[in-house]
């Protein structure tokens, strides 16, 4: 997936309606036209959709950009006291 792909499907909500859309498509070739063809070609579009926006999909990444860094000590805290 390109970075603005990645960007628009951020939100889970777009990439479930998305592939609820798909699911709900397969089923209706498949029952309703009984189109294999289309049933198919629909099927492949859903599991595609599965595999990258729930599988593959990037994890969050920070806001700024900056790698996660670990907590600092609090401020006058030298470490053990000798």
């Amino acid at each position: 997936m390109q970075k603005n792909d990645i960007s628009w499907f951020r939100p889970l909500w777009r990439r479930v309606a998305v592939t609820v859309f798909l699911a709900i498509w397969v089923v209706w070739e498949l029952f309703w036209t009984q189109d294999q063809f289309w049933a198919f070609l629909v099927g492949a579009a859903l599991a595609y959709s599965l595999y990258n926006f729930f599988y593959a999909f990037p994890k969050e990444e920070p806001d700024n950009g900056d790698q996660s860094e670990p907590p600092r000590p609090p401020e006058g805290d030298n470490g053990p006291s000798s």
